[in-house]
């Protein structure tokens, strides 16, 4: 007998760990997990905005949700998100992503890095929060992103994203600070073609590249 694909955001969060003391449970996190998630997608920017989408998507969720004491408030989504292992919500989410979608010949992947609105907080003096994201260009998908650690930049988070992120066939796409030998090389190795940004800053490389555009003119 032939098993179905997992496929569904159950499946691959299920093996989340739980923070949270049993006592003090009123809602099972996967149906907070997968609330979230389908609310963010639908374009959900704030807790409230998820509690929001929960509430009016009620009918709906409680078809596949156990939901036994209705749907969580804004801060319950707030307090569980801050407790989580982001490392490996990152990792069930990208198996998720590969279980879903299916990168099309010679798929274009852009690395990208972004600050994330509103992510700077005041009280704090926080930095705002950078993140490096690949997307699907034909698929119009986000497949995976990597938050820059506040004491680096994005030189360092590009390879770490690459790691996760099938590739083979791909042309991979970065701007000038992805032209770096250990990034191309591990492109490479993923069996994927690059397209990167050359300034005049990168002194002999861009001489021998103008050379050879002229070469083949």
């Amino acid at each position: 007998m032939k098993l179905k694909p997992k496929i569904t955001i159950a499946d691959h969060f299920a093996q989340m760990s739980d923070p949270r003391i049993d006592r003090t449970k009123r809602h099972k996190l996967i149906d907070i997990l997968t609330i979230a998630i389908c609310a963010v997608i639908c374009g959900a920017d704030s807790w409230v905005a998820i509690e929001l989408y929960g509430c009016t998507k009620f009918e709906w969720l409680k078809t596949f949700l156990e939901l036994p004491n209705g749907i969580p408030s804004h801060d319950t989504f707030a307090r569980v998100f801050a407790q989580l292992n982001p490392q490996q919500f990152q990792s069930c989410f990208l198996n998720w992503m590969k279980s879903v979608q299916t990168i099309t010949s010679s798929e274009v992947v852009a690395i990208d890095g972004k600050t994330l609105c509103g992510s700077y907080d005041k009280s704090n003096d926080s930095c705002a929060i950078q993140m490096v994201s690949a997307w699907a260009t034909t698929n119009k998908l986000v497949l995976g992103q990597v938050k820059v650690n506040s004491k680096s930049n994005e030189i360092t988070a590009i390879p770490e994203l690459l790691k996760v992120l099938e590739l083979s066939g791909c042309i991979v796409t970065i701007d000038a600070i992805g032209c770096q030998k250990e990034i191309v090389k591990l492109i490479t190795e993923k069996s994927a073609d690059y397209v990167i940004t050359l300034k005049k800053n990168q002194g002999n490389l861009y001489d021998e590249v103008e050379k050879l555009f002229k070469t083949g003119i």
